[in-house]
């Protein structure tokens, strides 16, 4: 985050036309395979020709939290369910990393300590290790900077099923933990109080923890206050590995936040919710 709006941010790909179009967005959808906005609603055809291939607004939210196993409290407040099928997704792509990490957190852990890049993970923040839903569904889908900000201000974002027990692993192996979001840096206190609090248990200063700095964008990102997603990310990596760093993995809910190099190795955590370029 910052997103686009939700008319834009609705997930969802039909592969076939008519009849099949509701199933195939359902199926695409909670499978986590593809997202798009509307105005892509085929791939024969950039501008839908009829409403037949438009997935419908209120069924995409219903499968949403279907997908997430929509639980609500007494207070009407919403929660994503530890067993949820996305709770299941999560926990498939978090033992793959540590399969991963296991070996190489071990190969690049006896070459650091001859001098060689010591092993580092980077890992994004929303919907990577922070879990966005509740947010998302007290706002109705719809970001805006201000109700993110009144948001963080006073409430912390549960974790990402699983993700705070892998980073925790992995520093105790040996990794060195940044996360690079794409927050701006006024909510740097509120980030940090946040990842802290739902059991982050690594350092959280601001050589380790990076946001997004449009007033005074860092030297090393040459593209300024005006990077894209993958710019701001992967160049950010870049500086981080000229500080002495292997990024041995990469984690993030976007392929965004994963592409432009800079890591041995990628991670994609799911997120049917919004896309973000």
């Amino acid at each position: 985050m910052p997103r686009s709006p939700l008319s834009r941010r609705v997930p969802a790909a039909l592969r076939s036309r008519r009849a099949r179009a509701g199933a195939a967005t359902v199926a695409a959808l909670v499978a986590g395979t593809a997202v798009f906005g509307v105005g892509q609603a085929t791939a024969e055809h950039s501008v839908p020709r009829s409403d037949k291939e438009i997935p419908n607004l209120t069924l995409v939210q219903d499968r949403i939290k279907a997908y997430y196993g929509d639980t609500v409290t007494a207070d009407g407040e919403h929660y994503a369910s530890p067993k949820s099928n996305y709770a299941r997704q999560v926990h498939s792509v978090e033992e793959k990393a540590r399969a991963y990490l296991t070996r190489a957190l071990a190969r690049h852990g006896a070459t650091a300590d001859k001098g060689h890049a010591k092993p580092a993970i980077v890992l994004d923040m929303d919907d990577t290790t922070l879990l966005t839903y509740n947010y998302e569904l007290r706002e109705g889908f719809h970001f805006t900077e201000k109700s993110q900000d009144e948001y963080l201000a006073s409430t912390d974002m549960d974790p990402v099923f699983g993700m705070d027990r892998l980073v925790t692993w992995a520093h105790s192996k040996g990794a060195e933990v940044f996360f690079l979001t794409g927050r701006k840096e006024a909510q740097r206190k509120w980030s940090v109080r946040n990842l802290k609090n739902v059991g982050y248990d690594v350092p959280l200063d601001r050589g380790h923890v990076y946001l997004k700095d449009k007033e005074n964008p860092p030297a090393y990102l040459p593209c300024g206050a005006d990077c894209t997603t993958i710019e701001y990310k992967s160049g950010t990596r870049q500086h981080i590995e000229s500080l002495g760093y292997r990024i041995v993995a990469n984690f993030g809910d976007q392929y965004s936040d994963l592409r432009g190099g800079f890591g041995e190795r990628t991670f994609k955590l799911p997120n049917p919710m919004y896309y973000l370029p």
